[in-house]
């Protein structure tokens, strides 16, 4: 198989988000609101159970009246804000204005750290000729943070479901990223974290790999083993 192009997907793939402690006490701190630590743990952990956190873990039950938005939280910016501010409002937090200031704070580049290989990985494989989209079920302008994190010099091309108007697994935002890359999905790899999202893109004939969902100090160096599946095109140039 020739690879001309890489497909990358955001959240647990190239970036992980902050933990649900730190986004809910930086809001906290901004609002000036103080609580007893034991209070704070249990907000914290009534969030994450909620799946409140984008890019955080998954709700461990979606309330009836959010099913419908949660579903397609993905096609754009107003139902993603939507259903994540649904879940967060599941959990009564002492001021009303917390639920907006919580979703804002996730769309900031500092709440986002890229994995320790992404920069590694992303500058070999421009090196050796690959072009890299950056593929993610998403429902806010993502480039921001590559910029933040000097990673945008090593992307060709994004496809963000809220830009399209469709979610993965559907194969039409993994067919928008090789278009603009300019490259068959015959000849493109998908990177992904997540194994029904992500896997989608092998329905357009792309060879799919993931990686764990894992956070930043404990997933060091998998999307290396990427660079091992591609030739080295200098040297065979």
């Amino acid at each position: 198989m020739t690879v001309k192009g890489a497909l990358f997907d955001f959240s647990g793939t190239l970036f992980r988000i902050e933990s649900t402690e730190s986004w809910l006490r930086t809001v906290l701190e901004r609002s000036r609101t103080v609580l007893p630590e034991e209070e704070f743990v249990r907000y914290a952990r009534a969030l994450e159970d909620a799946g409140a956190l984008p890019g955080g873990a998954a709700p461990l039950a979606v309330p009836p009246p959010l099913e419908e938005v949660w579903g397609v939280r993905d096609r754009s910016a107003e139902s993603h804000r939507a259903a994540y501010t649904g879940l967060a409002r599941e959990v009564p937090l002492p001021r009303p204005g917390l639920y907006d200031a919580l979703y804002d704070r996730h769309m900031e580049p500092a709440a986002w750290r890229p994995y320790p290989d992404a920069a590694e990985v992303l500058g070999e494989l421009r090196r050796r000729g690959v072009r890299i989209a950056v593929v993610s079920n998403i429902g806010w302008d993502l480039r921001p943070v590559f910029r933040a994190h000097g990673l945008d010099r090593l992307v060709d091309a994004y496809a963000l479901s809220y830009e399209h108007g469709v979610q993965k697994p559907d194969p039409g935002l993994f067919q928008a990223a090789c278009d603009a890359l300019e490259v068959d999905p015959g000849d493109a790899v998908m990177v992904g974290d997540d194994q029904r999202a992500d896997a989608g893109a092998a329905a357009l004939g792309c060879r799919v790999h993931l990686v764990e969902h894992l956070p930043v100090d404990r997933r060091p160096d998998a999307l290396r083993a990427i660079l091992g599946l591609l030739p080295d095109a200098a040297a065979t140039s």
